[in-house]
């Protein structure tokens, strides 16, 4: 085991955390209206008693983002993860189906899924996860000298109280980071080289973001609106009909 130094995890975080910023700016750039019409729900929108083109506009846009961040940067911390377990135990990218990272600890050989929070997955998705433990667990114990092999999903944020789930244990927020890094503090000192320069970065998004959103309200307006209001049947055929319609967008 090897101290982990704060400088490394910085220095990480600056030369990666870019990549985060880039995708979720390019994924803004190449999206198209029609794209976030068909993978939305308008029941539910109807529901809300959205009223304008623009409210169901930037309701639609914010949640087609919101999904996309998640994902983009649970892939980053994900890689954060993995180089901090390797500074400090020799950690590495696994190459067993679904696992994230392997290593050693105190005599144990240590399979883990890492994923942002606690509420990451339903019933399927759980099942599959132990499934890909199960079959790691036997491929690494065709290796006499691995005797004692754990599964761990690690979550990068929360907390869980009963981390004793059978088949695997599942470790949240300061725990988890503690885990891999062997450091109490990491899950707060990874805090302030995320924010650096994020003001510069986030500015040139929100430019982007609101040329984006009147683009979308304007061609909106032009193809499911009449006389301002919102033409909820053209919407729903547009989104679940059998016939496809033919929009301009």
């Amino acid at each position: 085991m090897v101290k982990l130094k704060l400088e490394d995890v910085k220095k990480y975080v600056e030369e990666n955390i870019e990549e985060f910023h880039q995708r979720k700016y390019l994924s803004l750039k190449r999206l198209k209206l029609s794209k976030i019409l068909t993978k939305k729900n308008p029941y539910l929108f109807k529901a809300k008693n959205i009223l304008t083109a623009y409210d169901l506009v930037k309701n639609l846009l914010d949640a087609h983002l919101s999904s996309q961040e998640e994902g983009i940067f649970g892939e980053f911390l994900e890689g954060l993860s993995i180089f901090v377990c390797e500074k400090v135990f020799n950690g590495q990218k696994s190459a067993a189906q679904g696992i994230d990272l392997e290593f050693n600890r105190e005599s144990i050989k240590y399979i883990v899924t890492i994923k942002s929070g606690p509420n990451w997955g339903n019933a399927d998705q759980i099942r599959k996860m132990k499934e890909n433990f199960r079959k790691a667990k036997r491929i690494l114990s065709a290796n006499k000298s691995i005797t004692n092999i754990v599964a761990i999903n690690g979550c990068c944020y929360g907390r869980n109280a009963k981390p004793d789930r059978g088949d695997y244990m599942k470790i949240c927020g300061q725990e988890f980071w503690e885990f891999i890094s062997n450091n109490s503090k990491l899950y707060l000192e990874i805090i302030e080289p995320l924010g650096n320069t994020a003001k510069e970065r986030n500015d040139k998004f929100v430019i982007s973001y609101g040329e984006l959103l009147t683009v979308f309200n304007q061609q909106f307006t032009n193809e499911f609106c009449i006389k301002g209001r919102i033409d909820w049947n053209k919407l729903v055929r547009f989104n679940s009909g059998i016939e496809k319609i033919k929009v301009n967008l």
